[in-house]
């Protein structure tokens, strides 16, 4: 991982164009070739990203980042008060909550309730940058990972289409592999980015998942 802290105006060109004025902010480059450019608040949350797969190439004052649609990010730098590299290595993945983890057993028992055809090929398929929760077979015979959340918010989105890019580079598999977030609530941010990135959205019930009668009553 890569880490510029710089004076620096962004703009991204594409679909849209936005521009972030001169400001210090952390630039920060990803092993997987991401980048995201962060200020001093908002979080997590980056003013702006370039998800992978992307390439950048580094001039006098001016880096240019594109990514497979041919969308840039141009980051003008006027001043580099810190660049270091650093090697963190394979990271083991999240350790799922109690739900999320049981969620993954049973639709690994049951992908048709995540979409009705899915059949399993394999959990905890590894993409070299974390595991996909489900890998599965669709009707026909394409490749579909499904990622599982408590619930779904961008976050999900983003990890599922690096995942997506890694397992579209596999060539042990069958492309295009296509992507479902899958969760018992999703927000409508995250459908609308999921809808962006060309990635389905599947809402189960927990409780009828296990054979359960709903948590919420109903009134028929």
């Amino acid at each position: 991982m890569r880490l510029v802290i710089a004076r620096c105006s962004v703009d991204y060109v594409g679909r849209l164009k936005a521009h972030l004025p001169s400001a210090v902010r952390l630039l920060l480059v990803k092993a997987d070739g991401s980048i995201s450019i962060h200020a001093d608040g908002r979080a997590y949350k980056p003013l702006n990203w370039m998800s992978p797969p992307c390439a950048i190439a580094e001039e006098e004052g001016v880096w240019r980042v594109t990514n497979r649609a041919a969308e840039q990010l141009v980051i003008t730098i006027e001043e580099i008060m810190h660049d270091s590299t650093h090697e963190l290595g394979v990271d083991p993945g999240l350790r799922k909550d109690g739900v999320e983890a049981h969620l993954q057993v049973l639709l690994a028992d049951r992908p048709d309730a995540v979409r009705e055809g899915l059949t399993l090929v394999r959990r905890e398929y590894e993409t070299g940058i974390g595991p996909v929760d489900l890998l599965c077979r669709d009707t026909d015979g394409s490749t579909v990972a499904v990622e599982i959340k408590r619930r779904g918010e961008i976050d999900g989105v983003e990890q599922l289409t690096r995942y997506l890019a890694r397992l579209n580079d596999d060539p042990a598999l069958p492309h295009p592999v296509s992507g479902i977030l899958c969760a018992q609530s999703i927000t409508p941010q995250a459908r609308m980015l999921a809808g962006d990135r060309g990635i389905a959205c599947s809402v189960v019930d927990y409780d009828a998942l296990r054979g359960l009668e709903p948590s919420i009553p109903t009134l028929f």
